[in-house]
């Protein structure tokens, strides 16, 4: 899979869309939403030290790992993640825009939080997959 990940990342020039987030994102505070493979995969080959990251979430985590160490970032269980009054979320999975609106609508409607996909796909790429839904 990191196959995979390594060439889809190419194509969607991510090092390229990281630089853009870093600068966007100067001095603000960001989630993580997705400790999956594609998270833990950027984690690992590219520089994440630019944002500002206080915590990973992800719906597997529980209130009981809260604080607790994951890739050195903490825990921060989905139901909490307000709580945190993250300036952004960045969501890391491949399949984001299910997740970014529901965040949108349902989570952070009544908050100043912005929801990224943390790897964005090409608009072309984003059409097939909308269609092939």
């Amino acid at each position: 899979m990191s196959g995979d990940l390594k060439e889809y990342l190419e194509h969607i020039k991510f090092e390229k869309y990281l630089d853009k987030l870093n600068k966007k994102l100067k001095n603000k505070t960001v989630i993580i939403y997705g400790s999956g493979s594609l998270f833990q995969y950027i984690k690992k080959n590219y520089d994440l030290s630019k944002l500002n990251i206080i915590g990973v979430s992800d719906m597997k985590f529980n209130s009981k790992q809260e604080g607790e160490d994951f890739l050195g970032y903490k825990i921060i269980p989905k139901d909490k993640m307000t709580s945190y009054k993250p300036d952004v979320v960045l969501v890391a999975t491949l399949k984001y825009l299910g997740i970014t609106e529901d965040f949108e609508i349902n989570v952070f409607n009544k908050t100043k939080t912005k929801i990224y996909p943390l790897a964005r796909i090409p608009l072309a790429d984003l059409i097939k997959e909308i269609w092939s839904n």
